[in-house]
């Protein structure tokens, strides 16, 4: 009988790419995959975060669950928090701390019981793989690792210097994945705009996968263009590449002093007009950032403006965050920290705004012809995503989940987007 084995996936797009090779390395060494409902798993996985404090604590929270409720199972950790928290995890249940480098050999590696230490600096390649645990979206891991150090980040610490996949592993995923039927093919990494391997770069990738035949289109997460280079935004420009009108571009602060002490390479006016000329090509592009909320140093002024910034750019969806204190960064010994309670309400006026900003958007989607992925059928509706990144909502029986269909939105299938809005959201 095959040995059972479960996954469980915190954080972001990168760690679910992470999830499916893990999944067909498991696979291959002849583990069954079960769901997370599943009794008496041989082999735990946590794929954890540590982009926070919160973020850590709450991995370390699920593996001390998962050890009352499977006192017998093997429990490895994998992921950033692995990286930099690996005894807390032993603390609290685990068996294997399974960092980046170990994943190459994983699950062999795991009945040595695995605790290395090593930061993720190992050429970045990994075997091809043709499935997929997603419904219908294939996450294809194409670049590793962070050069930028930005001062609060611990990201260049935990996955290491930069590095790309293969071009022909790239292309062998992407063929699997739309032979396998995926309608998106989502390319994922640190900062997938420093895709280069052997001279060929991120745009001569996609343009290489939108070559291939099939009915699918193309996602990109976690980009960070210099706001002097157009590229993308021509490409996405261009029906014939097949890329979803959506960029999220981490602008994380508004203030350009604040900008400065996190080591940001523009200026708050640089990122606008960047984002303008984006518009200016891709009208309806959902363009979505991120934000960091109580860096240190940051005075009524500098998040006066972030607000401002915010409000003029009208961005289509907006993750903020708390600043989080993290142990070997730059920031970690600045001055100036500023008090939670501060932190906590500047979070609920610029959570509120980015609200505001979100309904805007969606509005002015409205009486367009929308290409839409459903992926899941419940209580009588079909549920999905537009190209732009909207959540659409139809009555069953008119689409069939997993293909790309045109709707015109109104404000019923948009119902998702507009919940809660008030008239200043529009005006």
């Amino acid at each position: 009988m095959a040995k059972k084995a479960q996954i469980f996936t915190l954080g972001c797009r990168l760690n679910h790419a992470d999830t499916a090779l893990l999944s067909a390395r498991l696979k291959n060494a002849g583990y069954e995959l079960v769901d997370c409902c599943a009794e008496n798993p041989d082999l735990i996985v946590l794929n954890s975060c540590a982009i926070t404090a919160e973020a850590e604590r709450k991995s370390r929270q699920q593996i001390r669950k998962l050890r009352r409720e499977h006192p017998f199972a093997r429990i490895a950790v994998a992921g950033c928090a692995a990286e930099i928290g690996g005894n807390k995890f032993l603390d609290c249940g685990a068996d294997i701390i399974l960092t980046n480098p170990d994943k190459k050999s994983f699950p062999d590696s795991s009945c040595a019981g695995l605790k290395s230490r090593e930061i993720a600096v190992e050429n970045f390649q990994e075997k091809s793989f043709s499935e997929f645990p997603f419904r219908t979206r294939a996450f294809i891991k194409i670049q590793e690792g962070c050069d930028n150090f930005c001062s609060y980040c611990i990201v260049p610490y935990v996955r290491g210097a930069s590095r790309s996949r293969k071009f022909a592993e790239c292309i062998a995923d992407c063929h699997n994945a739309i032979k396998s039927g995926f309608p998106e093919i989502v390319l994922t990494g640190v900062n997938t705009c420093n895709y280069l391997d052997d001279g060929k770069n991120l745009c001569d990738l996609i343009k290489e996968i939108a070559a291939i035949p099939g009915n699918f289109r193309i996602r990109l997460s976690s980009t960070e263009p210099h706001p002097d280079d157009l590229s993308l935004a021509e490409l996405i420009a261009d029906p014939a590449n097949r890329l979803c009108r959506f960029l999220h571009l981490s602008m994380q602060h508004g203030s350009d002093p604040i900008l400065k002490a996190m080591n940001r390479k523009y200026s708050s006016e640089q990122f606008i007009s960047f984002v303008k000329n984006i518009r200016e090509l891709v009208p309806d592009i959902h363009i979505g950032s991120d934000f960091i909320v109580g860096f240190p140093g940051e005075s009524e002024a500098d998040f006066e403006r972030l607000l401002e910034v915010v409000r003029e750019v009208n961005f289509a969806n907006i993750h903020a965050f708390a600043y989080s204190v993290r142990p070997g960064t730059p920031a970690a010994e600045l001055p100036d920290q500023i008090p939670a309670a501060t932190v906590k309400g500047r979070m609920k006026i610029l959570t509120a705004a980015a609200k505001d900003t979100a309904v805007k958007f969606a509005y002015s989607q409205l009486g367009k012809e929308l290409p839409v992925i459903f992926e899941q059928q419940r209580n009588g509706f079909l549920y999905g995503w537009s190209d732009n990144y909207l959540a659409v909502k139809v009555p069953e029986g008119r689409f069939s989940a997993g293909t790309i269909e045109n709707i015109i939105a109104d404000e019923k299938n948009l119902a998702e987007n507009l919940k809660n809005c008030t008239l200043q959201s529009i005006l």
